[in-house]
This record gives C-alpha cells, structure tokens and sequence, in this order.
C-alpha cells in the first residue's frame, strides 16, 4: 500500500441521548493511502457516517470519541482543540454529503459559497477567491463556470448540485475526501459521471478517498479496498476482487446476495436478509449479526469474534462460521411458495421486523366479505390504455405573474397495460415519469389525450364519479414519511380510504387493517403507533397497505424502494411480487433503477425527457436494445461485479437533461446521442416496429425495423 494519509485506530465514538446512550461506533481501525479509495459499506445505522463525522470532529450532539486515534498525515486529529481543528476541516479533509440540496445554503449564491472556504484557508483577495470558486467548478466540469457563480443552488439540477458540494470540498485541495453515499439519489447516468469525475480527481490531486456507501455495485467498480460495516463494527476487510470473489463474512454474503441483478431471472425469489440491524444503545453479546445469521451457534451468540486474518494480505474477517465466496442465487418454487423461507433464512425473524414478509408461511388472504368487489373484465379490452396523453405547465414570472413558458413534462405519450401485467417505466429524473403516474391516477389533469380504465376515459370524469373509479387506481409513493400523515396513526391512516369511500362497518374496517398489515409483515399492534416509530423499510410496507385497502385493480408504485437499503429492497420487491399475485394486481412501476424495473416487469417503456422512445417486453429491451438512450442507461447501470466495472472505460450517457421548457428540435435524445446526425435535428422520429411489440422512436437505430411483408406475416399468424 502506498504512504497512509489517514490512519484510524481502535476508534469508538457513542452519542449520549436523554435517556441511554448509543454505541455507533466500536474499535475500528483502517488506513487510507496516497490515490487510493477505501470503500466503507453496510446497511443504514450501521457507523458508516459517524466514522466519517468522526474523522470531521463534526458529531452531532451528544456525539464524542470515547477512545482511539485519528492520524491525518501522521497529525493526530483527536486531541486538536476545536480551533486547531477548523483550520484542518475543509482543508485537509473535507467531506462530500449525501443530500446536497439540504447541505448547501439556499439563500446564498454558489460563487460565495465556494470561496468563503477557500477565503477561510488561504489569504486571497475576495476577488482572488471567486476567480478560484470558478476554477474549481470548471474541474468538476462546469462549462461557463464564471458565468453561474452568481446561481442559486435551486437553479442547478441534483446531479449539478453534487459537482457544487464536490467544487467546495476540493476547492482548497484536501488530502482525504470523504463521499458520504454522494450518488445515493441520483440517476444512474448521473450516478456513473459523478463517480468518473471521483476517479480523475483522485488521480490528478493525489487524493485519499473513503466513499461511504450501501450500494456495492458502486464499491465494485471504484474502491481499491473494501471495508464491510455492521452494527459499529468491522467484520471484513480486504482489497475489492478478493473480498467479491472469496468473502467470507456472510453478512457481506447477504449483501451482494440480496442485489437484484439485470441478469437475473424474473423466476427467482430475491434473498433478503432477515431482521433488522441491533439497537446500538444495548448491542446483544457475541457476534452482533447472530441473531440474522443462518450459521449462528451458541458460541457465536456468546463471544465475540475479532478481525482474524486469512492466506491473503489484508484480508480480514470476524466470524466463528466463515462461507467462502458469494451465495448461489436461490429459486423460488413456486408462486404459491413466494413467501416461503430462503435456504438457511433463520424460520421465525422477530414479529413486526424487516424480514418478517421474507420468512414464515404465505400470510393470509383478506376474506371477500372484508373487500371491496371488483369489476367483471371486459373481453379483448386493456385494462388501462393512455392514449396520446400531454402533460404541460405555466412558468409565470413578474408581479402579475404572467406565463412566460410551458414546461412540457409529458408529451404524446401512449402504451396500455392488460390485466394482471407490470409495466415498467424508466428514464432519468425529470424525463416526466412520475407526472405520468399522477395523471394515470387521476391526481394531475390531462392537457390533451386520455387516460381509459376497462374502457372508460376517466379524463371525462366528473369529480364525483372520478372519486368511485379511484378505488380501482391506487398509487405508491417514493417517499413514505411526506406521504402518511405524521400526526395519524397507522390504523387512522389505513382506515381513511374505506371510510372516504363509505365502504364496511367500522368493525369490517378494521379487520382489513388487520389482514393488511399481516399481510405486509408488519404486527397488529402497529395501528396504533405513528409512522416515525417504523424504519424505512416498514414505511414503505405501510404505503402498500394503504394502495391495497380499496382491492384496487392497478397500482402505481413511484420509485417504491430508492430510497431503501439493499437488503430491505429485496424484502419489498418480494413482497410487492407476492401480493401481485394474491390480489391479482396490475402495476404500473416507475424508476430509475433499471434492475428493480426489470425484476418486476413484464413489458417497459423507456421515457426521455416527455417522450416515450422505446417500449418491449423485458427481453426485447434488455437484450436487444433499439434506442441509444436505452443502451446507454442499460451500460450505465452499476454491476456488483469488480471485473465488469472496472471494463468500464467511459460513461455510456454523457451531459444532462436538458430544460423541459426548450427541448432540442427534432429527436430530443441528439444533444447527448453518440450517432445524431442532421436528420436528428431536423425531424422527429416516429414510433417504429422492430420486433412483435417492440415500438422505438429512432432514426438510426442499434437494430432493424422490421419490413412491411414481416409485419403482414405476423398479422395474418396471428
């Protein structure tokens, strides 16, 4: 290893609360040399951040380092008096958080947020100190850097945003960055630029890196070094191939094990690791992952293990009962089975937990006295068609608010989904996904086409009638803590859409509940607690229960599991699937992680920015991609493998979105298109066939359409 810029040794910090004090982080140790990047990954609460703030000395309060040592360039940061310390914060090492919309100041332009630091540290001139907030956004590739000194952060998208907290933390060229999940809510085009533009960094500055992480498909492709983190605790360590080829904690087993991948078959049960992490403020004696582990003995409840070392250098592991290299992926039997446990799933996780959907018999079906009757199918009819549907909002700007543009979020879009189906839709933040679900659901209101449910165009519908067909048209938020009422409980929060609808007896009303949230995996005790007493992963179970109350027909799910780990993803896709087939369900599924989508799909459609440029079964899409865009998102979707990551020379997608507001001429993939020609700009493509139901909109497309005398083929077989 080259020379260490950052050691830590046996770090233990603890953050008092009123009534208990929590253990986050218990005897840790790593180094970090010179270009090199230590990736730091785990499950949410397990110490990831606080080892970073610990190193920062930016604890939160109640937050203190109750032993060990941190040595920056050998300097030892533990001891420095606060004083000392801000002259080495932003520095020396400066840290890059996770939301950059809450980290940078809104009521101040960027130019003076970059060069009050650079104005802290070094004495320039406040002129000097601008010209060189103008050189750090121009290495993190700003074009026109001096010109967007005077913005807001509002006026930057998330991706430009994260190159600002990037521009600030480098402005004054660190030793140590530290990246605190910086790609977590970011598209994977976006995703994949801002961690190239890590690497380059690294490697021009001479910079350590520790990116903190839950994602190891991102650790694969970019860390030199892996650190697995569970409950406070190092329980593996070793360089990236290794630890991915012959881990041998299964905790990291369960890690990788539980990611869906775009080569798995829609087939198979996800695995998903049962149970929740451990209350730090009393951690349970011996290994702290026993009470999740297949493997646990007595011996592993009782006595701790310690970071034992193995045949390679610098691979390192805590555990009693080693596995040796990743888990086989596990097959469901069959849809009947869904629920049933995975091999070696411990038989009994804890009631009301993460893993308890992903373990333990089917849960039971509602009784039909309990439901609400759905309606007969209607022969040869989709069941939601959306036909040329267009989407459009006013920009008014003055005292008397005059419309000044129209951002056109949704333009001419069609597709239709038959009963039972999953229809994903995917494309980056802002190709107008989400605005098509609300007006799917009837929560936005079309400008121009229709939306049809069993025929019926419910854009026709009068408020009152549109109340009764909502019953059948239900959707699932991305964010489960804004969408449940904070003051309601959960048994109010289930029992509202029966009682708006004047559906049961309060008596009937809460045995829905009850069923629901058995159902889910959440305990009958949960209708009377409030949302913020449940993790995310329960959030998001109870933002389920909630679509379901009604027996809907179809759900729109939004970004159903982004914002969750990778293990508690799994338990949610699984349920999602089982549920799917209980209640007969028909989803319509919006997100921009292409394996998610892929494992609940069976037709997608890809949007971007308002159009939908390519639609096909899952095969049709993943393996014989149409679109340029399409391949790029595919190229760019981040494989838990080193091997392929590391293959991956150049970002597939370059650029961003542009505005909404003015959309390129003609194909409006072109501007970031690797094969735009002049027809590009000058002519729409129109929807073409390449297969029996795979439509693109290209001119120059990666396959060919088909030929008129196929298409009469396939008519007259069919």
């Amino acid at each position: 290893m080259s020379v260490p810029i950052l050691e830590v040794e046996s770090l233990s910090t603890e953050i008092q609360l009123s009534r208990s004090v929590v253990h986050a982080v218990g005897d840790v140790s790593f180094s970090i040399g010179e270009g090199e990047t230590l990736g730091l990954v785990g499950e949410s609460g397990c110490g990831k951040s606080i080892t970073g703030l610990s190193i920062m000395r930016l604890l939160p309060n109640g937050g203190h380092i109750t032993s060990g040592a941190i040595r920056l360039a050998g300097r030892e940061l533990v001891k420095l008096k606060e004083r000392e310390m801000r002259s080495v914060r932003g520095n020396e090492v400066a840290m890059v958080f996770q939301d950059s919309m809450t980290s940078l100041n809104p009521t101040m332009p960027i130019g003076r947020q970059i060069s009050e630091q650079i104005r802290r540290h070094r004495s320039v001139t406040k002129k000097e100190a601008l010209r060189q907030a103008a050189d750090s956004l121009s290495l993190v590739g700003f074009p026109r850097s001096d010109e967007r000194l005077g913005d807001y952060p509002h006026q930057f998208s998330g991706g430009q945003r994260q190159r600002i907290m990037i521009a600030i933390a480098l402005s004054c060229e660190p030793k140590l960055l530290i990246a605190d999940e910086p790609t977590t809510a970011l598209d994977v085009t976006i995703q994949a630029q801002i961690l190239g533009l890590l690497d380059d960094l690294k490697e021009r500055l001479g910079m350590a890196v520790l990116l903190v992480t839950h994602d190891m498909g991102v650790v694969a492709g970019r860390a030199d070094r892996v650190n697995v983190m569970y409950a406070g605790r190092i329980v593996e360590t070793a360089p990236t191939v290794e630890l991915f080829r012959h881990m041998h904690h299964p905790y990291t087993q369960a890690l990788l094990a539980s990611i869906p991948l775009l080569s798995q078959d829609r087939a198979e049960r996800l695995f998903s690791i049962p149970g929740i992490p451990p209350d730090l403020t009393t951690p349970p004696p011996g290994c702290r992952f026993a009470p999740r582990c297949s493997r646990a003995t007595d011996r592993c409840r009782e006595e701790e293990p310690t970071l034992q070392p193995t045949e390679v250098d610098g691979h390192l592991f805590a555990c009693w009962h080693p596995v040796d290299g990743p888990a086989a992926r596990i097959v469901a039997p069959d849809p009947g089975k869904l629920a049933t446990p995975a091999p070696e799933a411990p038989s009994a996780p804890p009631a009301g937990s993460e893993g308890a959907a992903a373990a333990g018999s089917p849960a039971p079906v509602r009784p039909p006295a309990a439901r609400v009757a759905a309606a007969e199918p209607d022969q040869g009819v989709p069941l939601l068609v959306i036909d040329s549907a267009v989407r459009a909002y006013p920009v008014k700007s003055g005292i008397l608010q005059r419309t000044v543009a129209t951002v056109k979020a949704v333009s001419d879009v069609s597709f239709s989904v038959e009963r039972g189906e999953t229809f994903g839709l995917v494309g980056e933040s802002g190709c107008g996904k989400t605005t098509l679900g609300k007006l799917i659901v009837g929560l936005e209101k079309l400008d121009a086409g229709r939306v049809a449910l069993r025929g019926t165009d419910i854009s026709k519908l009068s408020a009152r009638e549109l109340r009764s067909f909502r019953r059948d048209l239900q959707m699932m938020f991305q964010d489960p803590i804004a969408s449940l009422d904070p003051r309601m409980r959960v048994g109010a929060i289930l029992r509202e859409p029966m009682r708006v609808q004047g559906v049961g007896t309060a008596a009937s009303q809460r045995a829905v509940i009850t069923d629901l949230l058995s159902e889910v995996g959440l305990p009958a005790t949960a209708i009377e607690r409030f949302p913020h007493e449940f993790s995310g992963g329960q959030r998001q179970r109870i933002g389920l229960a909630r679509a379901l109350t009604l027996n809907p027909q179809v759900v729109v799910a939004d970004e159903p599991v982004s914002a969750l780990d990778v293990s508690i993803r799994s338990q949610v896709l699984n349920l999602m699937k089982r549920l799917q087939q209980v209640h007969s369900l028909t989803y319509v599924v919006i997100s921009h992680d292409l394996a998610v989508v892929k494992y609940l799909s069976d037709r997608i459609g890809v949007m971007y920015l308002g159009k939908l440029v390519e639609v096909g079964s899952v095969d049709d899409v993943y393996r014989r991609p149409v679109h340029h865009y399409t391949a790029g998102l595919i190229a760019t979707a981040p494989e838990p493998d080193p091997t392929i990551e590391k293959s991956k020379r150049k970002v597939a997608i370059k650029g961003e979105l542009p505005s909404p507001i003015n959309p390129p001429s003609g194909c409006r993939f072109r501007t970031r298109c690797p094969a735009a020609q002049e027809l590009c700009a000058e002519q729409e493509p129109p929807m073409r066939a390449f297969h029996d139901g795979h439509l693109a909109a290209c001119h120059f497309p990666l396959q060919e359409p088909m030929r008129p005398a196929d298409k009469e083929a396939q008519t007259a077989s069919v």
